[in-house]
């Protein structure tokens, strides 16, 4: 086994490496005026993600499709869980319009669990993405989909747009679904992963570190997303959104990290994008034209 530093967490401060930068800056404003004006969400507001202000002062956003209320309950997540309310039809085309007006080059799209929905919003997502690329037909699309709960012909809608990158996030290893993801089930998971694969798509996947994983047990989740057909990698620290979630159990090293990106390239991995800040859709522009 390779030893490097861990430091555990007991609720002290975030280590030096894990301190970001406010949101300033007129990319910024330019891109919170447009989410706003078209009453969008973003996952990088209701995810509170560390890297906010890096991306939206570049120009660039994850958009959040059908509502922000999630109807799963897991315990990493700062997405609002409960019923959603009806979903908007005409969010695709305020989508699609809010890309075009930022002008973007890569457009990742996201979107909350929606198990009440027959089709799990796959006719939303299908009608975003083919709008966005009516409007903008020079933009690359990633698309980071939910569990479709076994809904293969949901499944197929979704990534059946157009969009040039599927992601669906693991999230975290075996044995920590029950605690982590209690409504999901990691084989599931990667059912999907091999079925977007076998469909002809880019595919890609998320775990975070720090919930009290082992480096044995990355290590096999590694080969089990390879085996199910997956390209790219995303590894980055887990932070508590708030005293009701799931705890840090520990701080990752940036050398770990790195020890990873190392070890997913050798089981296979076409592309690991792999750092404590790291988030599903850090640097997404990077991983389209990855070779596979």
């Amino acid at each position: 086994m390779i030893e490097l530093p861990v430091i555990t967490s007991e609720r002290k401060k975030r280590p030096d490496w894990l301190r970001v930068k406010l949101p300033v800056g007129p990319e910024y404003k330019k891109v919170r005026t447009i989410v706003d004006t078209n009453k969008l969400h973003t996952i990088c507001e209701s995810g509170n993600c560390p890297n906010m202000g890096e991306c939206w002062g570049e120009g660039t956003a994850t958009f959040m499709i059908l509502g922000n209320v999630c109807t799963r309950s897991c315990s990493f997540c700062a997405v609002a869980t409960g019923r959603p309310n009806e979903y908007d039809v005409d969010e695709p085309r305020r989508v699609a319009e809010a890309i075009k007006t930022m002008g973007v080059k890569h457009a990742v799209i996201t979107s909350v669990n929606r198990d009440e929905l027959k089709d799990r919003g796959a006719e939303i997502w299908y009608q975003t993405v083919v709008l966005t690329k009516e409007l903008s037909p020079s933009t690359t699309i990633e698309t980071l989909i939910p569990d479709t709960k076994s809904n293969w012909a949901a499944l197929e809608r979704m990534i059946s747009a157009g969009q040039e990158v599927v992601s669906h996030n693991v999230e975290t290893v075996a044995r920590l679904y029950r605690a982590v993801r209690p409504q999901a089930k990691y084989e599931r998971s990667l059912e999907q992963i091999r079925r977007t694969k076998d469909f002809g798509k880019r595919t890609k996947s998320g775990i975070m570190l720090g919930l009290g994983e082992t480096q044995d047990e990355m290590f096999q989740a590694m080969d089990d997303l390879v085996a199910h057909g997956l390209d790219i990698l995303t590894l980055g620290q887990y932070l508590q959104p708030t005293k009701m979630h799931h705890e840090v159990i520990e701080w990752i090293h940036p050398e770990t990290f790195a020890m990873y990106r190392e070890e997913g390239l050798k089981r296979g991995l076409k592309y690991v994008e792999s750092g404590p800040l790291v988030r599903s859709s850090y640097h997404s522009e990077r991983h389209v034209n990855v070779p596979i």
